[in-house]
């Protein structure tokens, strides 16, 4: 039971402290949906979400009403697209009329994304899995909410470097393909590792096959509240900060927790996960970096700066297992530069720099997220950043990702605005020196050892 000094906290929290719901995802199963006749496909698509969806923003919008917590999103995850369409697709252009079927039912829906065009292919390609892939480029170029991600390894079966190598030109062309929007199709592309079947932020959310015909999963958000109360215990050790962290991310889940299950018992779907992720957003107060900051890092970036991750990582894990049975999806710390004010400033001033990212993904819940580089780093370079990225996932059986922005036409020193929550990002960045014949040789990296005795 909530007590009256829990519910004036959770309101303090959210007046002052920037606490949020980020997303109340649906999680839509299309399996059913699969046949051999495209325009068959697209039309039952399009029924089902419409269906199911139909009363998930104004929903949102009530809970938020009733009980006074925002809920910034409200969004949608399918069944990966790739296993849904591979009967009726035969060449990319026929992936793409999937594509405009899921922006036309989450427009009508009122979601503002829509995750779950991918393909998982972390052993091997179908081909109906490289047709969606080399489809992604034209597919995002023409929707506007339309997410994709494609799963290229994993600890138990090594890495695919057939795929790898693919999607450093998939990323490259899709830069090109909406280079008069700032490249803003690489926004809502993921590489993964490791991906999770249940997360529920974008752009890597898909519904995964192990998962029920339809689940809510909630993603919640709060860097301003554990800034706050880190404030608090300045010059306190170790424990103490770590105990702050934990009761702080506590509180956070269960505020989560009430508005999972209460969008679960209004619309009728079963309750999935939570996902306590400390997810910011480019306003002032309400990021990672600051709490990385406050933990006594001059500038994100400086040494101390993964220690300080991998703890604060661990801590937000630790708090929400305590308030939830379901805690899942990604949990624990984001990084994305171009959604966090601190991140930003650290980029600008030359405290962080790829290198340090890529240090820090070893600990934090993703991987390299949102990051600009110049627009003439080449498909075999960025193929070679996601295999150092997926590796790092391979090896440690976490999740990693890769969301890379090359711009065409700008460079280092520049920066590049896709507004809203993605917000603004300075052009970071890469290394001169090639790894084009590592990339050229293909085939798989194989699985490592301890993964085949588990």
């Amino acid at each position: 039971m909530i007590n009256i000094y829990e519910v004036n906290e959770t309101n303090n929290m959210i007046e002052h402290e920037k606490l949020d719901v980020r997303t109340i995802t649906m999680g839509i199963s299309l399996l059913d949906c699969a046949d051999s006749d495209l325009d068959t496909v697209n039309e039952k698509i399009y029924k089902k979400i419409t269906t199911l969806a139909k009363n998930l923003v104004s929903t949102g919008k009530d809970i938020e009403r009733d009980f006074g917590i925002p809920i910034v999103n409200k969004r949608i995850s399918v069944t990966p697209i790739a296993l849904v369409g591979g009967s009726a697709c035969k060449k990319p252009e026929d992936f793409v009329t999937i594509a405009k079927t899921l922006d036309k039912a989450a427009k009508e829906v009122g979601v503002n994304f829509i995750g779950g065009y991918s393909a998982l292919v972390s052993k091997g390609m179908t081909t109906a899995d490289k047709n969606l892939i080399l489809s992604i480029p034209e597919a995002l170029a023409t929707t506007d909410r339309v997410c994709s991600s494609i799963n290229v390894g994993s600890t138990k079966t090594g890495l695919n470097m057939d795929a790898v190598e693919l999607m450093g030109r998939i990323v490259t062309e899709t830069a090109q393909a909406t280079k008069d929007n700032d490249s803003l199709g690489c926004a809502k592309l993921v590489v993964f590792c490791n991906a999770p079947d249940d997360n529920p932020f974008m752009a890597g959310a898909f519904h995964g096959v192990t998962e029920a015909d339809a689940i809510i999963n909630v993603g919640v958000s709060g860097p301003g509240v554990v800034k706050v109360a880190l404030e608090k215990v300045r010059g306190e050790n170790f424990e103490v900060l770590c105990e702050t962290i934990k009761k702080t991310a506590f509180k956070i889940t269960r505020v989560g927790q009430l508005v999972a299950q209460e969008a679960s018992k209004r619309l009728g779907i079963p309750f999935g996960i939570i996902d306590l992720s400390l997810a910011p957003t480019p306003a002032v107060g309400d990021s990672v970096a600051e709490i990385l900051e406050e933990i006594g890092l001059e500038r994100v970036g400086a040494p101390g700066t993964t220690a300080a991750l991998a703890m604060l990582n661990d801590q937000v894990k630790k708090g929400g297992v305590m308030a939830s049975s379901y805690v899942g999806g990604l949990s624990g710390a984001f990084i994305p530069v171009s959604e966090d004010a601190g991140m930003i400033a650290a980029v600008e001033r030359g405290s962080l720099t790829l290198e340090k990212l890529e240090a820090m993904t070893c600990v934090c819940s993703v991987g390299l997220d949102m990051i600009a580089i110049p627009g003439d780093v080449t498909a075999e370079t960025i193929s070679a950043i996601i295999a150092d990225e997926a590796a790092i996932g391979m090896i440690n059986n976490k999740t990693t990702a890769v969301r890379l922005i090359p711009v065409p036409g700008k460079t280092v020193g520049e920066q590049v605005e896709f507004g809203g929550l993605l917000g603004y990002a300075p052009i970071i960045a890469v290394s001169k020196f090639k790894a084009d014949a590592f990339i050229a040789r293909g085939g798989r990296i194989p699985a490592p050892v301890r993964s085949l005795t588990n």
